[in-house]
């Protein structure tokens, strides 16, 4: 029976010898490995960021384009808009008009989404039967911070072809592929 005694009691005193939990060593190498991750995770993200601002100013492009296609349809004696607030509208003010058509979302409409800055300039217009009709007209989008919110500028035209500025700017004169 002694000889039970002892060995249990020995088993004991090694067990009280390990350690419990991590050492200091364990964690600052823990500590370590993730610090590296997170350093090589950051800038990725900021780039895919900046992807996907860019991705939603070509496709924002895109709806503008197909809204003054709809709306010289819709007002032909007006022609093309030539303010964004007038191809937006909120339908709870009351029925499509020439100066609010309801054809974009309102903050499209307001011209700020996902990071770009988005205006129609360069109206052209034309005097015709004693009315002003808008027969061209340029829609641009430029990051709000270059190299933050994205990289290229974006220009697009009656023609509907868009075009990019790599300077972030409206200088456009690359197609967008």
């Amino acid at each position: 029976m002694n000889r039970n005694y002892s060995l249990h009691r020995t088993h004991r005193a090694d067990h009280d010898l390990k350690p419990n939990g991590f050492t200091l060593m364990e964690l600052l190498i823990v500590m370590a490995i993730i610090a590296i991750l997170m350093l090589i995770g950051i800038p990725t993200t900021r780039s895919l960021m900046k992807q996907s601002h860019e991705l939603s100013a070509k496709k924002s492009m895109q709806t503008i384009q197909q809204a003054q296609m709809m709306y010289a349809t819709n007002y032909p004696s007006k022609g093309f808009a030539c303010n964004l607030l007038y191809l937006g509208g909120d339908p709870a003010l009351g029925a499509p008009s020439a100066t609010a058509a309801q054809m974009l979302p309102e903050d499209l409409a307001k011209g700020n989404k996902s990071g770009y800055n988005f205006a129609i300039t360069k109206c052209q217009k034309s005097t015709q039967d004693g009315s002003e009709r808008a027969n061209g007209y340029t829609v641009t989008a430029i990051p709000e911070a270059v190299g933050k919110t994205g990289d290229r500028g974006f220009c697009s035209d009656e023609g509907g072809v868009i075009k990019q500025d790599p300077a972030g700017a409206t200088n456009c004169v690359e197609q967008v592929q």
